[in-house]
């Protein structure tokens, strides 16, 4: 897992090989998210057998609130043979520096 601030984030996940999960509820998700961003939560009792079935030759953007699951979700990613890069601060800091949201 690499640590990003928002400007990094933005820069990493336009690339071609990366893809955004966030990690929150589906109700957060629900009530604004990164855009192109999937939904994979967390806290859900079925959060490895969801993550099992992604690519592992992509890499992976995540992000929760204010960063604390996310570091949790990239772990589990990470200690399942994902490459991952978490957002320090969550969409909290994604909004504070201006980037786009959708809902």
């Amino acid at each position: 897992m690499i640590n990003l601030d928002a400007a990094q984030f933005a820069a990493e996940i336009v690339k071609s090989n990366v893809a955004v999960i966030d990690v929150r509820t589906p109700e957060e998700f629900s009530q604004g998210h990164i855009p192109e961003a999937i939904n994979i939560d967390v806290m859900s009792e079925y959060f490895t057998a969801d993550i099992s079935t992604l690519d592992k030759n992509c890499n992976y953007a995540i992000y929760c609130r204010s960063g604390k699951r996310s570091v949790d979700a990239a772990t589990i990613m990470d200690e399942s043979g994902f490459e991952t890069a978490n957002l320090l601060g969550g969409i909290i800091s994604w909004v504070e520096s201006g980037q786009p949201v959708t809902s």
